[in-house]
């Protein structure tokens, strides 16, 4: 019994002893590995991110510096400048009232870029969600004008809208003479037609992503929903939209962001200098205008440098007072899902 005893009393401070305890050289171990492992964590990191870093750096922040800098100088566009001026272009720029309607325009068509396509796209989207024969080919043909090239659908929409064109010859044919119109040139109606021909091109796009942003969402809420009684406008308008929300937020950045940096269709329907008096001028076209075709290039990258901070402007507000809960119930989510 006193050998029991002993063997029971020598265990129980054994089995009670914390893991670990008494053996030194375990923390110090434990303790270099982490290091070593962070190490390589960050060597893989600047592995990976480098190149990208490297050609964000070299193709995007680089060339918005030296647009920065080229801009305090008047300068032809060979050798190193010279010719400082500070902050004359800046002023110049905003002093000119042709520059001031071009931002105008642009803002004119971020809003109507927004009212038109966005309930068009969510329209069609809803119909091609539905199950019925030909759906795959309605997706294909609202999706080609997109993937045409600006400089095609430009060159096919100017000789359309042509006093002499296309439109104004179907009119005429089906007795509408009424409704001809100088499509092109008539500033009452130009920034009209340049919106069709930009809902036209880029309507699919939104489509695309409206539809996308439907079928990710759950088909047992709708079968609830049918369960309670509510038709199909009630259960679109209660389901489809807000669960739709995150969907139309990114859609509508980008569409502001392209509206803001409008070009190509422009300077191709409405050529180099029609723009400004039809009313359909905006910041890219007279920063060509003014720049590359003056051969003022100072002045062109002044004027490039205020399309980006304006830019950028709108981006960080529609940020913070639109895309902020998107952002953060992101982070949110993969924080609880790291815990």
């Amino acid at each position: 019994m006193t050998d029991i005893q002993a063997q029971n009393t020598t265990s129980v401070p054994e089995r009670i002893a914390p893991a670990g305890a008494g053996s030194a050289p375990a923390p110090a171990a434990g303790g270099r590995k982490p290091r070593r492992a962070d190490w390589r964590k960050r060597g893989e990191i600047a592995l990976l991110s480098g190149p990208a870093l490297i050609f964000f750096v070299g193709f995007v922040i680089f060339p918005v510096v030296m647009a920065a800098f080229y801009g305090f100088f008047k300068w032809n566009g060979f050798g190193w400048p010279t010719d400082f001026v500070g902050l004359n272009n800046y002023v110049l720029i905003w002093e000119d009232q042709t520059f001031r309607e071009a931002v105008g325009h642009n803002f004119a068509i971020v809003v109507l870029s927004l009212l038109m396509q966005g309930p068009l796209a969510i329209l069609f989207a809803l119909l091609m969600n539905q199950k019925m024969k030909g759906r795959s080919l309605i997706r294909v043909l609202i999706f080609v004008p997109y993937v045409i090239s600006e400089v095609v659908v430009g060159t096919g929409w100017s000789l359309m809208a042509q006093d002499t064109g296309a439109i104004n010859s179907m009119l005429e044919k089906l007795g509408l003479e009424f409704l001809q119109n100088s499509w092109i040139a008539n500033p009452d109606v130009a920034i009209w037609t340049l919106m069709v021909i930009i809902t036209w091109k880029y309507i699919g796009f939104a489509v695309i992503l409206m539809l996308a942003g439907m079928q990710s969402i759950p088909e047992e809420l709708y079968e609830a929903a049918a369960i309670d009684g509510a038709g199909f406008w009630k259960t679109q308008w209660s389901i489809t939209l807000p669960l739709l929300g995150p969907t139309i937020r990114i859609w509508a950045f980008l569409s502001i962001i392209g509206s803001l940096q409008l070009f190509d269709l422009v300077n191709i329907i409405w050529g180099q200098y029609i723009a400004a008096t039809a009313g359909t001028s905006t910041m890219a076209t007279y920063m060509y205008q003014n720049g590359h075709l003056a051969g003022n290039y100072g002045f062109g990258n002044a004027v490039a440098v205020m399309l980006f901070l304006i830019s950028l402007a709108v981006a960080l507000v529609y940020q913070r007072f639109v895309l902020r809960r998107d952002t953060e119930g992101a982070l949110t989510d993969s924080g609880k899902a790291e815990k």
